[in-house]
């Protein structure tokens, strides 16, 4: 059961249907979001709706869901959510661009590449400080040096910061450093980090697992709202199939898919799905006309001397015609454009 609380709800009035639900022997899971408060219970049903919470002040609805994501569910939250990244709209108002290196280097290369992507018409800038690779020998990031470049990086900028968390241990050093966490694709049913990052207080961008079901997602996605905290962004980022032609499979049809089950922002990453820059472009097309809120893409300044994933990092040329492809979508289908007015 979900029970949706009023933009206006205060919080005493959600302490009260707290207090209810528990009285009668239910778990009580509050999830704060931008807009208003959803309360997931668990319990005996009929004894809890017995309760009629739909009649307690501050309470806007009450409903069954029958899904085992009931709190990122749209069965209990119509509306398409929107998530604030340090200003930042994700949602189904805009197409946000998310765009930096794959991996901190030095402060000179995040720079350079923070300054590519604003012209490109990025508002967010991704970079990461903590690498988890295949190989034990691959470079694995600067750890907590990143972090402070990328700080730094947002500083001059503007660009709030998007990086990934690896380990439940490390949140708190990320969260202090970041604007948003990213959980990536190796570490989508690490339990603990899911947990952990829900419990910072940041938003949160969850990406697909490489071999996850959109059911293993969404599930996923549950653990970090349970904790509270609905400012949640899913990321496509490309399944692993028997196609070897490309790096992963950019699942497109998981677009409007998850759009249809779940109430949280959609984006696409272009970059490790193809894993190639040619690909990069046409995959951010393709993910756009699917109805995505969004792209994450790499840029590097260099990308012959990057340290990881230099043959899908987008340069000059590719991040003009990337930022006309943003636009085109967005007056297709009508959504904001103020990525225009920053880039330039």
């Amino acid at each position: 059961m979900v029970i949706v609380m009023s933009s206006e709800a205060t919080p005493a009035q959600v302490a009260e249907v707290v207090r209810r639900v528990e009285a009668e022997g239910g778990q009580a899971f509050v999830s704060r979001g931008v807009a208003r408060v959803i309360i997931g219970v668990v319990g005996e049903v009929e004894r809890v709706a017995s309760l009629n919470l739909a009649a307690l002040p501050g309470v806007a609805r009450v409903k069954r869901v029958n899904s085992g994501y009931m709190l990122v569910s749209r069965e209990n939250h119509t509306a398409r959510s929107v998530v604030e990244v340090g200003g930042v709209p994700i949602g189904p108002d805009s197409i946000t661009l998310i765009a930096g290196p794959c991996a901190v280097e030095t402060p000179e290369q995040t720079l350079a590449a923070a300054r590519m992507a604003r012209v490109a018409g990025a508002t967010l800038l991704r970079g990461g400080a903590y690498k988890p690779r295949t190989s034990p020998y691959a470079f694995q990031g600067l750890g907590v040096e990143g972090l402070r470049i990328l700080a730094d990086v947002r500083a001059e900028t503007g660009l709030p910061v998007v990086t990934e968390v690896v380990a439940a241990r490390d949140v708190d050093v990320v969260a202090e450093h970041a604007d948003m966490l990213q959980v990536g694709t190796r570490n989508m049913q690490n339990f603990q980090l899911l947990q952990a990052v829900g419990d910072a207080g940041k938003p949160v961008m969850l990406k697909r697992g490489m071999t996850a079901t959109i059911e293993e997602w969404l599930l996923a996605a549950e653990y970090i709202a349970q904790r509270g905290n609905l400012d949640i962004v899913l990321c496509e980022r490309g399944i692993r199939t028997y196609e070897t032609a490309t790096r992963n499979t950019l699942d497109v049809a998981a677009v409007p898919v998850v759009q249809h089950l779940s109430h949280l922002p959609v984006i696409v990453d272009p970059s490790h799905s193809g894993g190639r820059r040619d690909l990069v472009i046409p995959l951010s097309r393709a993910g756009l006309a699917a109805g995505a809120d969004g792209l994450i893409v790499d840029v590097h300044p260099h990308p012959e001397t990057a340290l990881c994933d230099g043959p899908q990092a987008l340069v000059g040329a590719d991040l003009v015609e990337l930022s006309r492809a943003v636009a085109v979508f967005s007056s297709v289908m009508g959504r904001d454009q103020r990525f225009e007015r920053l880039a330039g």
